[in-house]
């Protein structure tokens, strides 16, 4: 069984306080593909009210506008099929859910954590990040300490400030991704900052959603794998051959309906059919609007305990971090698959702006 969280404080000079989701790199390690599959969202299932989900909470309350609600007195090792299901939709809702004072979740164990996150799909298994030696593959452990700098070698040189939708290459990308806190940095830092894709496409021009709309960007793992050699060379972990997709730039989420960027700069590489100069600019303008919406996104501090889950089609994310080298940052993750990217169509009915409240209010129709 998983070690039992401790309450007292620890010296940064002691060992993990979850010696079993250490990461574990295996260089001969290789996995198969999640085939096609038919993917049912719980979230069409769910009960708009979301009483099972809700009725206990002592607490809700949104971090901000457009993205991020955090639920207080609600334990994840409790909640029945029907409050799962709602999850999937408040999450759809408002991109990320977050809970606190998750340690039974926590010292629950690998089976009983990956049967919660399995609830929304397929488990994804990473094509380079580690997973705990004696635990599921389906586990990604994030990994931050003086004794592993594997994470910080990655990201040298780079600005760590990259919003992204995790392993956008898929055949079928990610749908809910669960994120548990097992340690984290002393005082503050290693936050995660989470934008609206919804938001950040509406915040956009009519005409210029239009002419986004129909689009296609390739994904494609190509140059993370790339520095995964380049890093650890003969340490290096590649479980899988180069993953290359093509997705509608504009998707459509398949429980809300809303309309979603799905470019990311991690990923997404090349506009379909655009000249390389073109499709540059605008993928870095896409890339940079995203980034730039404070007034779209939310931080999440986090402390041991903490859970956060996401929905990567309605969302992304960022890692800030912020905390000193050497610290330790121990976390896992858990990432179910979703559907095929649903490419969205131009709205006929919108002529330009007069569908939009605060454009016309503002006079720019």
């Amino acid at each position: 069984m998983p070690s039992t969280i401790q309450t007292t404080e620890v010296s940064a000079k002691s060992g993990p306080l979850f010696p079993d989701y250490v990461p574990h790199y295996d260089p001969l390690e290789k996995i198969e593909m999640v085939g096609a599959f038919e993917h049912v969202d719980p979230g069409h299932r769910a009960d708009p009210l979301k009483p099972y989900l809700l009725g206990g909470a002592k607490k809700v309350v949104d971090l901000s506008p457009h993205v991020g609600t955090e639920l207080h007195g609600v334990q994840l090792t409790e909640l029945t099929p029907e409050a799962l299901d709602e999850l999937a939709l408040l999450t759809a809702e408002r991109g990320c859910v977050v809970f606190r004072d998750q340690h039974e979740f926590l010292n629950s164990g690998f089976e009983a954590q990956k049967k919660i996150a399995g609830h929304f799909g397929p488990l994804h298994v990473h094509g380079w990040m580690p997973h705990p030696e004696k635990g599921p593959a389906e586990f990604v452990i994030v990994y931050d300490s003086k004794d592993d700098l594997r994470l910080r070698r990655f990201w040298a040189r780079k600005n760590p400030i990259q919003f992204h939708v995790d392993q956008s290459p898929e055949a079928q990308p990610p749908g809910m991704t669960f994120f548990a806190v097992l340690e984290s940095p002393p005082g503050v830092g290693g936050d995660t900052i989470f934008a609206s894709t919804h938001r950040a496409f509406m915040k956009l021009s009519p005409k210029f959603r239009a002419r986004l709309e129909g689009l296609k960007a390739v994904h494609t793992t190509a140059s993370q794998l790339s520095r995964e050699v380049s890093d650890n060379k003969d340490k290096s972990v590649v479980r899988r051959p180069v993953t290359t997709s093509v997705h509608p730039v504009v998707t459509v989420h398949p429980v809300t309906g809303q309309k979603n960027l799905f470019v990311n700069s991690s990923y997404a590489k090349s506009i379909v059919g655009f000249d390389d100069e073109e499709s540059e600019y605008l993928l870095k303008f896409l890339f940079k609007h995203i980034s730039s919406g404070h007034d779209f996104s939310c931080r999440v501090r986090y402390e041991p305990g903490t859970v956060v889950i996401w929905d990567q089609r309605s969302c992304q994310h960022s890692q800030t971090l912020d905390y000193p080298a050497g610290n330790r940052r121990h976390a896992f993750r858990l990432t179910s698959l979703a559907n095929v990217p649903i490419p969205s169509r131009v709205d006929e009915d919108d002529d330009g702006c007069h569908l939009e409240e605060d454009r016309e209010m503002l006079g720019l129709c």
